[in-house]
């Protein structure tokens, strides 16, 4: 036994030095190296305080704010709680609550009830922490934030048009719009 144990303790202590101790640090040395802002977490400064992460979404639900997409996790934007709802579009409650917050999308948004809602306005993501929400999303919306803020439309269209991301890497994805970026741009006009 003792023969069997001893190669294991070593192992054991092996092991947890290479995958509990050095890779770690070397991983975020690297990180540091390379992309300090995003390894520090994206971290967003106002007047010296820290208001976000351009990573991790936030919950934004006066008028005069743009909205982000629902989120699942834990009571909303909850970093501590990451997860969607893990309903389908077979699921009836997943469906009735989609209903509810495209009526809700339409009304507070002044849209006819022929205006087709994009998709990301009315369901979570798989994190329930998406940042940013699609042009489309950020267009529609933007009347009322406009008459909001006393702006003129085409005014706030262009900031919109400022802090739209373009997909990454130049092919993934769609373009999008990060959504404390763009409020934070709008409350320095």
């Amino acid at each position: 036994m003792r023969r069997q144990l001893l190669p294991a303790v070593v192992m054991l202590a092996l092991f947890t030095a290479l995958t509990g101790v050095a890779y770690p640090l070397l991983v975020t040395g690297v990180g540091q190296l390379l992309w300090p802002a995003k390894a520090d977490g994206s971290l967003i400064e106002r007047d010296g305080a820290v208001v976000g992460s351009a990573q991790i979404g936030q919950q934004f639900t006066t008028p005069r704010y743009f909205h982000p997409r629902p989120s699942s996790a834990g009571g909303g934007y909850d970093g501590a709680a990451s997860s969607g709802s893990n309903l389908g579009p077979t699921n009836d409650a997943f469906l009735d609550e989609v209903s509810e917050r495209v009526d809700r999308y339409r009304a507070e948004n002044n849209l006819t009830a022929q205006t087709l809602v994009p998709v990301d306005a009315v369901t979570g993501s798989g994190s329930g922490l998406d940042p940013a929400i699609s042009v489309a999303n950020a267009r529609l919306q933007t009347p009322r934030v406009a008459a909001e803020r006393g702006l003129p439309s085409d005014t706030v269209a262009d900031i919109v048009d400022e802090c739209t991301e373009g997909r990454g890497l130049g092919v993934l994805g769609e373009p999008a719009v990060n959504v404390l970026c763009l409020n934070l741009a709008l409350d320095r006009r």
